[in-house]
C-alpha cells in the first residue's frame, strides 16, 4: 500500500472520522488558518488517484468516501516501520516503548494482560 504524505493522511483522518465527506466538510474540520478549497480538492483527487476514496457525484459535487479502512491503512504503516525502524522485531518495538514512553503502571498491566491473551490464543492453535 502506497504510503501517504502529512497532509494527505491528515485529510484522510478527517474522511475516516465522517465516513463521507464534500470537500467543505473537511475543510470545516481543517485547524485554522485554513486552505484554500482548490489545495484540499487536489488533494483528494490525488487520494482518489492512489486508490484510497471513492466518490458519488451529485450534480457538478462530489462525495467522498474511504475505499481503504482506518485499520488497513494502520497495518501497512506499522509493518513500514517495523521493517524500517526495528529490524521486523516486535520485541524492539516492545521494547522501545516500555523505555522510552515512561509507561504508567496500569498501560505496563494492560499490555500484559494483551500479552497473555495472545498466548493463550496460540496454544490453543497449536
Amino acid at each position: 500500500m502506497e504510503k501517504l504524505t502529512a497532509k494527505e493522511e491528515e485529510v484522510m483522518q478527517i474522511i475516516w472520522d465522517l465516513d463521507k465527506a464534500l470537500v467543505h466538510d473537511v475543510i470545516d474540520r481543517l485547524p485554522d488558518p485554513k486552505p484554500p478549497y482548490t489545495t484540499v480538492s487536489s488533494i483528494v483527487r490525488i487520494l482518489e488517484r492512489k486508490g484510497f476514496l471513492g466518490y458519488k457525484t451529485y450534480g457538478k459535487t462530489h462525495e467522498y468516501y474511504p475505499l481503504v479502512s482506518k485499520a488497513e491503512y494502520r497495518k501497512s504503516s506499522f509493518r513500514s516501520l517495523l521493517h524500517k525502524y526495528f529490524d521486523n522485531s516486535v520485541e524492539n518495538v516492545v521494547s522501545f516503548i516500555v523505555k522510552e514512553e515512561k509507561l504508567e503502571p496500569d498501560e505496563i498491566e494492560e499490555i500484559s494482560k494483551i500479552i497473555e491473551k495472545s498466548a493463550a490464543k496460540n496454544k490453543k492453535k497449536q
